[in-house]
């Protein structure tokens, strides 16, 4: 079957599983490149797509490390393929057991008790106890597992709403957007959803099910961004979920200290996600941030972020964070998108941003626009997952 990108508004519905393989790949190489000592048995929530995947590959095949996954993706049918997600975890488990490392996937909704109960059963038949967690999910709605409310998350400002320039990356128009700003209603299920609750969760589940491993460390994943982002970012919806999160490390601190443990938040870098297209603004400023870092060769991505993760000694905030968003956030870099932003508009977008750049990092997410894939030839969508049945 030919497989091509089809869009809904900014999502992607059709992915790619030869482009998939081929990112996956590349992340591989780049982590074999930089070994490091890590973690002997890692759980990843959220292992699928972005800074989780990258998380799991650098893990992998930079630390030998044992990896279980867990996502929420789709495996094709008779006539659509599967979603990125699980191709890339696909592709994933098939290098990693050709490597002869021990990598798990269960395929469930991570927020409900069904599948932590899942994930347990699987650590202890398989690993024993693990000794890291990286909890790296990105979901739109989430139901308490306790009260059954369906909470769901939106990208709005808070008190006030917000006019800014954003772009079209696919007709490169650039034009004026207002976001109206978020309900209390609304701000507290964002904050349900992509806040800390459900971290805490599944360390306590853990816990009580003695399958943590003395020194146990877990990360989750954080943004902050320049004061040009905060009106919908930082200081948004979003941004107040984040600030839950970073609350709740605290609290594990201390609950992990029995096990001589760590919990840790990782602010990461600005890079190309399916959430992050949806965000108004944001691909603007991604597409004028890449052509300044690339020019300074500062440019990273989701792989080489995480492998600095685990293998550098990285600086950390008076907030006690690891700033891996360091590079993003020099001066000289955000002076100079600051210099560039008011200048651009739809006649010179193509010259004074990346915006290509930004185009094909995306379309790369579900493996369109790839290097050396051929898009004219017919693939199979049935590709498997080893661990799953």
């Amino acid at each position: 079957m030919l497989i091509h990108p089809k869009f809904r508004g900014f999502v992607c519905t059709t992915s790619h599983p030869l482009g998939c393989k081929k990112n996956i790949e590349e992340q591989i190489s780049y982590a074999l490149k930089n070994p490091f000592k890590g973690p002997k048995n890692a759980l990843i929530i959220g292992a699928s797509t972005g800074y989780g995947l990258a998380a799991r590959i650098a893990l992998t095949f930079g630390a030998k490390t044992n990896t279980l996954g867990v996502f929420f993706e789709k495996p094709s049918s008779k006539a659509r393929p599967a979603t990125s997600g699980w191709y890339n975890t696909a592709y994933f488990e098939m290098k990693a057991l050709a490597y002869g490392y021990k990598a798990y996937s269960i395929n469930g909704d991570a927020f409900t008790f069904e599948t932590k109960e899942k994930t347990i059963e699987v650590i202890k038949k398989h690993f024993g106890k693990i000794d890291c967690l990286i909890y790296s999910l990105a979901a739109p709605r989430r139901t308490d597992p306790v009260t059954k409310k369906v909470y769901t998350s939106v990208l709005k400002p808070v008190l006030n709403s917000y006019t800014n320039k954003t772009v079209d990356f696919h007709t490169y128009e650039v034009f004026d957007v207002t976001i109206p700003y978020a309900t209390e209603e609304e701000l507290e299920h964002t904050i349900r959803v992509m806040g800390g609750d459900d971290w805490k969760l599944w360390l306590e589940a853990l816990a009580k099910e003695d399958v943590l491993a003395e020194g146990i460390k877990t990360y989750a994943f954080s943004y902050i961004g320049p004061k040009l982002t905060y009106p919908i970012y930082r200081n948004g919806t979003v941004g107040k979920a984040k600030e839950h999160l970073e609350e709740t490390s605290l609290k594990l601190k201390e609950f992990l200290l029995s096990y001589n443990g760590d919990a840790l938040i990782s602010v990461n870098k600005a890079v190309v996600t399916q959430a992050s297209a949806a965000i108004p603004i944001v691909p603007l400023y991604l597409s004028i941030l890449y052509k300044v870092m690339k020019e300074k060769g500062l440019h990273e991505g989701c792989i080489e972020q995480m492998v600095r993760l685990f293998k550098e000694d990285n600086k950390v905030d008076l907030q006690g964070r690891i700033r891996l968003d360091n590079y993003e956030m020099q001066e000289d870099v955000q002076r100079e998108v600051q210099e560039i932003w008011p200048k651009v508009t739809s006649r010179n977008v193509k010259s004074l941003t990346d915006i290509e750049g930004y185009r094909e990092d995306f379309f790369k997410l579900f493996g369109f626009k790839v290097a050396l894939v051929d898009y004219n030839e017919d693939v199979d969508l049935n590709i498997k997952i080893p661990s799953i049945s």
